[in-house]
């Protein structure tokens, strides 16, 4: 299932970021909310009913949006970052999970239930392209030149890669059972993808779209429980942080060779992860203990804990 739209949507359009708030904002799932935290003190500022079942949370490019999934209302909701009130919901397909912005301000995102990856206006509301894809599509990511779309399906056990240009899919790779998340290197050389089932992380050459690495060890480095599921890379490209689920830990990897660095204990059933712009600070939702983990990057320690809603899923971080 496929609609064209002008190649002229390739290209990204020139942003201006509004003034960072330092907010993080966190997806609450079970409590259909996104709590509202000053990062700088872990202080909760509010919380915002959003509506039912939360997951998937981003920025819109200039951060003056806050765009979240809601699986239950097959929606995105729409929160303005500068009232902290939610402005309307964009309707985006059956059970919408996951989803990345593209510099063009086109969301990308996954639709579990049907199989697909859309393409979605949020301004207009237009539904772009539907891209038929594997089954359970999760994860979703852009590459840094905004050229290609990366989605998982966890139970096809693939990454599809598709072309912005024409919102084609241009191949299929096949990982680890139950892939999540994706990250890429800076020059996009380069993506890693978390497999939660097999416990895997992957390394991909985006020219030959081949798997150049794999940790497939971290069960019997960290503990048995671990399932790989967040990713996101350092700011200087030096270390990859990976939250475990129910290993309640985040594993520290080598970018280039997948060789594990240390493991930092947190919560219970890590998820997301959100990394500051410096580096020097991680935050991880702990599902079932309803917290965010902040990690201190340089002593790799958890050094505070914040309350959140019930079942946070998603984190991302104003600064």
């Amino acid at each position: 299932m496929l609609r064209l739209i002008p190649a002229l949507f390739l290209f990204p359009i020139p942003q201006v970021l509004a003034e960072p708030t330092y907010r993080l904002f966190v997806t609450n799932e079970a409590g259909d909310s996104v709590t509202v935290v000053d990062s700088r003190t872990g202080e909760v500022e509010t919380t915002v009913d959003v509506g039912d079942r939360p997951r998937g949370i981003g920025f819109s490019p200039g951060r003056e949006r806050v765009y979240v999934a809601l699986g239950e209302e097959n929606a995105i909701g729409v929160i303005n970052t500068a009232t902290l009130e939610i402005e309307r919901k964009v309707p985006a397909g059956s059970d919408p999970e996951a989803f990345a912005v593209h510099p063009n301000g086109t969301i990308y995102l996954s639709n579990e239930d049907d199989g697909v990856a859309t393409a979605l206006d949020p301004e207009s509301g237009e539904i772009l392209a539907e891209i038929k894809v594997g089954l359970e599509p999760e994860g979703v990511g852009i590459s840094p030149d905004g050229e290609q779309v990366l989605v998982t399906s966890e139970s096809s056990n693939m990454v599809h890669v598709i072309s912005v240009a024409d919102n084609k899919l241009v191949a299929n790779i096949l990982v680890g059972a139950r892939p999540r998340e994706v990250a890429f290197s800076p020059d996009g050389r380069f993506f890693w993808v978390t497999s939660e089932v097999a416990g895997h992380v992957s390394k991909v050459d985006r020219s030959t779209n081949r798997i150049v690495a794999v940790n497939r060890r971290l069960r019997r480095e960290i503990n048995p429980r671990v399932k790989p599921k967040g990713i996101v890379l350092s700011p200087d490209g030096t270390r990859l942080y990976v939250s475990l689920g129910r290993g309640n830990a985040i594993a520290v990897m080598d970018p280039e060779t997948l060789e594990l660095q240390g493991s930092v204990p947190v919560g219970v059933r890590v998820w997301g992860l959100a990394l500051s712009r410096d580096g020097s600070r991680l935050y991880a939702a702990n599902g079932p203990d309803a917290t965010v983990s902040v990690v201190d990057t340089a002593s790799l320690k958890e050094i505070a804990t914040i309350p959140t809603g019930e079942m946070p899923w998603g984190v991302v971080l104003d600064d």
